[in-house]
């Protein structure tokens, strides 16, 4: 344990930005447990925390504007317990002022959940969701001053400024960099831990943005970046990196290190314990990132930086849900020029990122990721579609999964890709991208093969092997 005095002059060059997820503020005990992470390492000065578990899921729900009136107030009674369990354990005199606070948050989720039953959206999904992020910093400056350590709430929107795609919003560097530098960084100088929000902002305008689900770990390392740390760490429920989701295949191994190209991958793939975006700007200013567990610290981690002393064929498997899959054919692609360009831009046009794209002499298959988007809900426009159309047959696939391999010069290492197949040998495979580069091999799947096809995977290629 430390005390904050005033006295430790070298902890802005060594800042640590700490990040804790859902479970690891979950209640007033695992709350606790991040208060004991913070402050035994006096230079972590900026501590960054998503909803308490469960909390944005339930906020969604809200927003889909799905559910009846009755439904809605079992939701919000639902929350109110998430957090009065928290407030319950706070000295006598903090609850009812904290619970004033709650109930005002209420206040606002019960009207913007009525004001989405008429009609959803992702701006509308956005100002809703923010109150999860917001409610659980609030309350976990408490439980640091019960604990005896001073800390200040710090609303993440005066400095994350975004553009305006609500939902999956990107992130404005060098506003976030020079609002950063004026109201954030003389906050640090001072002898208060300060608490903020992940995964929220704002766009220019002042209307709250999100920077898509798990989007906690990526405001972690644009904060970082934006207030030089030496650190970033991600403190969540599994302490580091497994070679797979450890949930989904029990003989999961923790990884210690990770290359930054590794880590990208594995998270581009579907990997929960880090945000696809969280390493592009740890990346930029060389930061070390490490992966720990707030419930046991004491068992180490995983550090994700430039090189590692190992380089393995395979590294890990990942799992990537809610994939969709749109096959655009026509026979005037025999020997044109110009088919792919129009394609793209259509999708450009649209907003719409593709991620895995094959093609034939008569045919393109490309891959859509819903799942990045707040709302999870796939938003693919039947006016995108409806242009395809006017030049090709359009047909869309959904109830998609992406397993893929993670590792080093894998096309460039023989029988690489048998292996693989013979692992997956009974499933029926819907596209395969392999070669656009070394360090991956994707495999489209059925939704319901998905799970079994990563655990056999797991065991052909990495149990007893990592």
């Amino acid at each position: 344990m430390w005390l904050l005095n005033g006295k430790n002059k070298n902890v802005m060059n060594q800042l640590d930005i700490a990040k804790f997820g859902g479970t690891s503020v979950a209640d007033y005990a695992a709350m606790t447990a991040c208060v004991k992470v913070v402050t035994a390492n006096p230079n972590t000065r900026l501590v960054v925390v998503s909803a308490c578990a469960g909390v944005t899921n339930i906020l969604v729900e809200l927003a889909s504007g799905a559910l009846d009136k009755t439904a809605a107030l079992q939701r919000i009674d639902k929350l109110r317990a998430i957090h009065q369990e928290i407030i319950a354990h706070l000295a006598p005199e903090k609850q009812a002022p904290c619970n004033e606070h709650l109930e005002e948050h209420l206040t606002e989720i019960r009207n913007l959940a009525a004001e989405a039953s008429m009609g959803r959206s992702d701006e509308l999904t956005d100002r809703l969701v923010c109150h999860g992020e917001l409610l659980s910093s609030y309350l976990i400056v408490e439980v640091f001053k019960q604990q005896g350590f001073k800390a200040e709430f710090f609303d993440v929107r005066r400095v994350m400024r975004t553009d305006s795609t609500f939902g999956c919003a990107k992130p404005l560097v060098e506003v976030l960099g020079t609002q950063s530098k004026e109201q954030l960084l003389p906050l640090l100088n001072t002898d208060a831990i300060i608490v903020t929000q992940g995964f929220i902002g704002a766009n220019s305008e002042g209307m709250t943005t999100t920077l898509g689900r798990g989007g906690s770990d990526y405001s972690a390392a644009l904060l970082g970046e934006a207030c030089n740390a030496a650190t970033i760490s991600i403190w969540t429920d599994v302490p580091g990196v497994y070679t797979t989701d450890p949930r989904l295949v029990p003989h999961a191994q923790p990884i210690d290190e990770l290359t930054y190209l590794e880590a990208a991958e594995m998270a581009t793939f579907g990997a929960k314990i880090l945000h696809p975006s969280t390493l592009v700007p740890a990346v930029r200013r060389n930061i070390p990132v490490f992966v720990g567990s707030s419930k046991e610290p004491e068992k180490g981690g995983t550090w994700v930086k430039p090189e590692t002393e190992t380089h393995p064929s395979f590294r890990a498997v990942a799992l990537r849900k809610n994939q969709t899959l749109i096959v655009l054919a026509s026979p005037k692609m025999v020997g044109a020029s110009g088919f792919l360009a129009r394609v793209f831009a259509i999708f450009a046009k649209y907003g719409k990122s593709v991620d895995l794209v094959s093609t034939s002499e008569v045919s393109i298959a490309v891959t859509l990721d819903a799942g990045s988007n707040t709302s999870g809900i796939p938003s693919i426009s039947e006016d995108m579609l409806n242009e395809l159309r006017t030049f090709c047959h359009v047909k869309v696939e959904d109830k998609l999964s992406l397993v893929a391999i993670i590792g080093n010069e894998m096309s460039k290492t023989a029988g690489i890709t048998t292996q693989a197949f013979d692992a997956i040998a009974k499933y029926a495979v819907r596209m395969i991208c392999y070669g656009a580069s070394n360090h991956n091999l994707c495999f489209l799947l059925n939704e319901a093969d998905a799970v079994p096809a990563l655990v056999e995977l797991h065991q052909h290629l990495l149990e007893n092997k990592a």
